[in-house]
């Protein structure tokens, strides 16, 4: 049944590197579909992390560089909701604005990326290993130490140009961005969550739109997927309660296993040496229960002294 306030015409605020743009095509061409005569019209804009690219994320302020301009867009009335990489997404959204929608997971998974080896095992003493993510640069730390880690920012395509020219011998990407930007015969090998706990919410997309804005959350309720909406929530009220951020290698993974919710947590120091996991499951039907699933392991976390790895 329509919506009684469905808007004729939606403006979807995105960056303009290729996945993003890809991400707000694919939620475009979703909207049309279920809403016949909907215009569905791309407000691109380059954000502060899109800007600077020669300093680690971290260093500059973190993920939410990816979004406050999307957010201002929003505030301002040019857009109506935005599009986003949910692992991008702080763990803590601005007042006034709401995730109205996480749509369907693509593979969570990180790729291993490379023209000359298949694997991480292949890589000799030495190999330079470009990645952005201190989560990936501890776990790669911890169990392959002979490794040179080295920092890769950039857009997709700038990560493997990078790769193409020599600079590294392998990189580090998500599976999911590989995939949709059609990547995926560049992937060597996909590395399987106990070799590399993926970050919270990685694979899934998440539609940001203001609080207030209850017509633009209901057009967006039908984009929704239920098992990775709680599986997600799960992820992001672990990192939550560990107070997760880019200062932080912080992972966090969760599926379902026979009905019930497996919830896999990692957190540890940046050079590999100390390292600490966790798991947990249970039986989630809501997105109250996925939280307390999340919030529960991070206690356990607590409990064995992970306080020590939050940064500051």
């Amino acid at each position: 049944m329509p919506i009684a306030t469905t808007p004729r015409r939606l403006r979807i605020a995105t960056r303009e590197s290729a996945l993003a743009l890809w991400q707000a095509e694919h939620i475009r061409a979703r909207l049309t579909a279920l809403y016949p005569g909907m215009t569905v019209d791309l407000l691109g804009l380059t954000t502060q992390g899109d800007r600077v690219l020669d300093q680690p994320l971290a260093a500059i302020g973190g993920k939410g560089l990816f979004i406050k301009e999307l957010e201002v867009a929003m505030d301002e009335g040019r857009a109506d909701f935005a599009v986003h990489s949910l692992k991008d997404v702080p763990m803590e959204m601005p007042p006034g604005f709401a995730l109205a929608s996480i749509t369907a997971r693509e593979d969570p998974r990180d790729a291993f990326v490379s023209n000359r080896y298949t694997g991480l095992a292949e890589l000799p003493q030495g190999a330079i290993v470009g990645t952005s993510s201190l989560r990936r640069e501890a776990q790669l730390r911890e169990r392959h130490p002979h490794l040179a880690i080295e920092p890769l920012r950039g857009n997709v395509n700038t990560r493997l140009r990078k790769l193409d020219e020599g600079r590294y011998d392998a990189i580090i990407l998500a599976a999911a961005g590989l995939k949709r930007l059609g990547f995926g015969a560049r992937i060597a090998s996909l590395l399987e969550p106990d070799e590399s706990l993926p970050a919270p919410g990685q694979g899934a997309l998440a539609l940001e739109c203001r609080a207030d804005r209850g017509n633009i959350a209901a057009v967006l309720a039908p984009l929704a997927d239920l098992s990775t909406t709680l599986a997600t929530t799960a992820e992001r009220a672990f990192s939550r309660a560990l107070g997760g951020s880019c200062h932080t290698p912080l992972a966090a993974y969760a599926e379902w296993e026979e009905g019930a919710l497996w919830l896999r947590g990692l957190i540890g120091g940046r050079d590999g040496n100390e390292v600490l996991r966790g798991e947990r499951e249970g039986d989630v039907a809501d997105t109250e229960g996925a939280v307390r699933l999340g919030t529960e392991l991070a206690d356990e976390f607590l409990a064995r002294g992970a306080a020590r790895f939050i940064a500051t």
